[in-house]
């Protein structure tokens, strides 16, 4: 094996380069530094400012089509793109990080923050480019073991170490069915590489058997309906920073890899697979809506909103089109600015005021008129109303349903929107239209937290207007 390939990894080589300067700055600050908070360059602005150069890097460099170790890594200009959108989502986090880590309990572990999230987003890297299911289930675990210690972080949390454990006990059971369903796949192809199965893929009861435990273990990880039972209570349980990133960019690679998935190594079982997300969609977007609901923890409110989330972008996926990847990466770019948006509004009042309920945000106009009219605005683009991003993102999604035959499996997700609507629209009525004796205080947000929600206004805002985006995006879909 030539180990000069790995200098073609660009994307993974620089990342490992940040975790590993991160790491060393962490290792050579002296405790007493860390619990002061008087050691400025891990205090977000070198996080920051890393991730930021490993990004645009990344996107200058030209990327052609690539396959090395004989196959198990592949890369395309379309990887590039889903791989700097996580990246993006990354940069928010940790921005909107700034004012948790600043708690004299938690500056002690900004290094374990920093270095955690980037391991997980290196082992989202390797399933995006895996061409080896190896690849792919070492990747996975790389991505899901240090989620389980972000959820679990914040052990001062009331429901932090019960968050933390039942996330990696669903995630070692989910990897387990995912595990067995590869194992089928092997025993009856006799090979792993994604290039080489579709050729001896003939449809067997076993095939089939297969692909449902390995869409069972991916459901666990995009949180679909009936795999979703986890996730409303380790998203109340951890951090918000932690919820945010695990709702987005957790979320997004892993849909982005079931989709290649499917596409590539199960397209000769793609009435199967369509038949079963049809019914997964379904009860995805409306069992999430009705329970949303019922909440009044906005972080729970917030977690089911992303199960009916997950339910939409899979529209993208069931159309088994380039036109579906191109809306799949589209509407997950778009979710991200305003799902973050809305953390981090929940995360600054919870720092600040240690309210979460529904209920506590009555009034908030009146003392945090930006906070809630940036909140309103990522609320809005959630719940698809024109002209904000989220209305095109779901137009082109449910257009490349529709194309592909799926009238109801559309119409039922439309009717869920006006639902979703609902339940969003109840957060905006708390902050404009409820009294409340006691509101939340006005405050000034840090200067990090500014910086993210002008980032997330800016993306909901960009790609409204900006179809050169989406038509991008599109070019790259083509031409995988």
């Amino acid at each position: 094996m030539d180990y000069s390939q790995f200098l073609f990894m660009t994307e993974e080589v620089t990342l490992i380069m940040v975790i590993v300067l991160l790491f060393l700055v962490d290792l050579l600050m002296g405790p007493d530094a860390k619990k002061s908070g008087g050691y400025p360059m891990l205090n977000t602005s070198l996080p920051v400012v890393l991730m930021l150069a490993h990004t645009i890097i990344n996107l200058v460099i030209p990327h052609p089509d690539m396959e090395l170790f004989g196959g198990m890594y592949h890369s395309t200009p379309m990887h590039v793109i889903v791989k700097a959108v996580l990246n993006i989502g990354t940069l928010i986090v940790f921005l909107m990080a700034h004012e948790w880590l600043k708690r004299k309990d938690m500056l002690i572990k900004q290094g374990e923050f920093y270095f955690l999230t980037l391991c997980t987003l290196l082992g989202m890297y390797f399933m995006i480019s895996a061409g080896h299911f190896l690849m792919f289930f070492i990747g996975l675990e790389t991505a899901s073991v240090p989620m389980a210690c972000l959820v679990a972080l914040d052990k001062y949390r009331k429901h932090s170490a019960e968050a933390g454990a039942k996330y990696i006990l669903t995630a070692l059971f989910s990897s387990g069915l995912l595990l067995y369903g590869v194992s089928l796949i092997y025993g009856t192809t006799g090979t792993l590489y994604f290039a080489d199965l579709p050729a001896r893929i003939d449809g067997s009861a076993l095939q089939v058997m297969a692909f449902v435990f390995f869409f069972a273990g991916m459901g666990f990880k995009i949180s679909l309906v009936p795999f979703h039972l986890w996730t409303a209570d380790v998203y109340e349980g951890a951090a918000s920073t932690v919820t945010a990133y695990l709702s987005v960019v957790s979320k997004g690679a892993a849909a982005f890899a079931l989709m290649v998935i499917c596409y590539k190594v199960f397209a000769p079982l793609v009435s199967q697979w369509q038949e079963i997300l049809f019914w997964v969609i379904i009860a995805s977007i409306t069992l999430a809506n009705l329970f949303a609901l019922r909440q009044e923890n906005l972080q729970r409110l917030m977690a089911f909103s992303s199960i009916s989330q997950a339910g939409y972008i899979m529209l993208g996926l069931i159309s088994g089109t380039p036109q579906g990847m191109t809306t799949m990466v589209y509407y997950i770019l778009v979710y991200l600015f305003a799902n973050l948006g809305v953390f981090t509004v929940i995360n600054i009042i919870a720092e600040r005021a240690n309210k979460v309920t529904l209920t506590d945000y009555n009034g908030l106009y009146t003392t945090n008129p930006k906070l809630s009219f940036l909140m309103t605005l990522a609320l809005f683009s959630l719940a698809g109303i024109p002209p904000f991003a989220g209305f095109f993102s779901k137009f082109f999604i449910f257009a490349a349903a529709f194309h592909s035959g799926f009238h109801l499996l559309v119409f039922i997700a439309l009717v869920n929107t006006v639902i979703s609507l609902y339940y969003y629209l109840r957060v905006v009525k708390s902050m404009y239209i409820n009294k409340s004796d006691a509101p939340i205080a006005s405050f000034n947000s840090d200067g990090y937290t500014r910086i993210s929600l002008l980032v997330c206004t800016a993306g909901i805002i960009v790609l409204s207007i900006v179809s050169a985006i989406y038509d991008k995006i599109g070019n790259y879909a083509f031409g995988m």
